[in-house]
């Protein structure tokens, strides 16, 4: 019989969950607040300037959600919340004075602390659930992921307003104003309705609460969680200048086709909670991998034109060329070869988006009049051209559909934990977040080596496709392990099959 959820359960989802969400706006808040400051001249930062300011936070918040995953273990999430709300507010509101880019970057290693409420977030929802429950609740407290959108769609409106469209850019310090007082509002909220509630175990000593981080079971959770989260925070600004080089979109439009991206990814975490506890988090994984792995098998394939060699046409008997016309070749013996011209253009019209790759193919003449041949040499030789375009609204439904996919694979990782590390749940939760968050650091830096390297901005997805197969296989063996040490007989019967 499932056990009943403990009174009061609810209520701490809700303010975990709106706490998180406030939390997720905060940590990208650079996204947007740095791209306005350089691009209206407030401040010249360079890229690389721009580049370490976008990944402070996402760094600052990774590395920290095992500290604090391990304090919600020991003390209960809710006290640790509100300390992490308040103390996230004051570098936030500290940005009204930057004056130097060691100021701004100095702040946001501080707001960048609020990427860690997901930690503290996830051991606190977990002891006021039952393990029937366990999905659903860290999946609903997990689509707080959204408040990145509340930053992306909302923050650009808001500075436009508060800057009278640029006409007074110094009022910009009016939004991380904003942002504190509601961090600060929010710790009160949270001090004043929720209640204090500890594992079991939160009176073991330090090494006795790490020895999980020793199972290996931890680290391979972490590298689901590198693709469906670090991947999925590395997309969500990589797709920006993906789709303006790629496709030659406005800024604005590769802006709203990332945002179409991250924000039903947060959203639909509550149905792989719910997913993952009717089905079963491993079944949903598989999913998970097998469309990660054939999404981006697709995406892989490069916007591209290619000519090779197509068929030609071969003397049949030796001879002398008399005369290469359009169309035709003609021998002194009389005898004639017809082929095909090349077309008077083989660009594609641009009113046409092609979803599959178009060919083109045409023969050109080898030889000239006065040629002596031989019998079988090539006169005319074949050629073929293949386009493939790799239609944008194809591939904005494609990543659509991904960021669906693993945002119901965000919900199941974390189903996995309370099952397998009941007491552990902090700790366990933070280190799978910190391998996640650091993905969302790294990624985007890997993509541009690959970029650099390649020249193919699909190599991204080369990149994702490998680390979805090594996911999937690593399941794999596992499951395989499994059924060979609890239940020989079924694994037989499954090899054999």
């Amino acid at each position: 019989m499932n056990e009943r959820i403990p009174a009061g359960a609810h209520r701490v989802l809700f303010l975990n969950t709106l706490a998180f969400t406030l939390c997720f706006a905060a940590w990208t808040f650079n996204g947007v607040m740095v791209t306005y400051l350089v691009d209206n001249g407030i401040f010249n930062w360079s890229q690389v300037e721009i580049g370490w300011l976008l990944g402070i936070p996402i760094l600052t918040g990774s590395i920290m959600r095992l500290p604090l995953g391990i304090l919600t273990d020991k003390y209960g999430g809710k006290w640790i919340f509100v300390g992490l709300l308040l103390f996230t507010a004051i570098p936030m509101y500290l940005l009204n004075f930057t004056d130097s880019f060691s100021w701004y970057a100095l702040m946001s290693f501080g707001f960048g602390l609020a990427g860690a409420g997901f930690a503290v977030g996830i051991g606190y929802t977990s002891v006021w659930y039952p393990k029937h429950w366990q999905g659903r609740a860290l999946g609903i407290f997990g689509a707080g992921n959204a408040g990145a959108a509340i930053t992306t769609l909302l923050a650009p409106t808001a500075l436009n307003y508060f800057t009278d469209n640029g006409q007074n850019p110094s009022a910009w310090t009016t939004l991380p104003t904003i942002y504190a007082a509601v961090l600060v509002g929010i710790a009160i909220l949270f001090a004043l309705l929720a209640q204090n509630k500890k594992p079991a175990t939160s009176t073991r000593t330090m090494a006795q609460t790490l020895q999980p981080l020793g199972n290996i079971r931890v680290w391979r959770f972490g590298l689901y969680y590198f693709l469906v989260f670090g991947c999925f925070v590395a997309l969500s600004q990589w797709l920006v200048p993906y789709f303006t080089n790629v496709y030659g979109t406005t800024l604005v439009i590769a802006g709203l086709f990332a945002s179409l991206f991250s924000l039903p990814s947060g959203v639909v975490r509550a149905l792989g909670g719910w997913m993952s506890d009717k089905f079963g988090a491993r079944r949903v994984m598989f999913g998970v991998f097998a469309w990660s792995i054939a999404i981006a098998a697709l995406l892989m394939i490069p916007k591209m034109e290619i000519f090779s060699p197509g068929k030609g046409i071969n003397a049949v008997q030796k001879g002398v060329v008399a005369e290469v016309r359009a169309n035709q070749l003609v021998m002194e013996s009389g005898k004639t070869y017809d082929f095909s011209g090349k077309p008077v253009s083989t660009e594609l019209e641009s009113d046409k988006k092609p979803i599959l790759p178009q060919k083109t193919s045409w023969q050109e003449p080898v030889v000239k009049a006065g040629d002596a041949v031989e019998k079988k040499q090539l006169l005319v030789k074949g050629v073929t051209r293949i386009n493939f375009e790799a239609n944008m609204w194809v591939f904005a439904v494609l990543t659509l559909i991904l960021g669906i996919v693993w945002g119901i694979g965000k919900a199941s990782v974390y189903k996995f934990i309370p099952d397998y590390f009941p007491n552990e749940v902090g700790v366990v939760g933070g280190m799978v977040g910190v391998i996640g968050g650091l993905g969302g650091f790294f990624c985007p830096i890997l993509f541009g080596y690959l970029l650099e390297g390649t020249g193919l901005w699909t190599s991204s997805w080369m990149f994702i496709l490998a680390l979805s197969i090594l996911c999937y296989v690593w399941m794999s063996k596992v499951v395989k392990s499994i059924l060979k040490k609890h239940a020989p007989e079924i694994s037989d019967k499954i090899e054999h099959h």
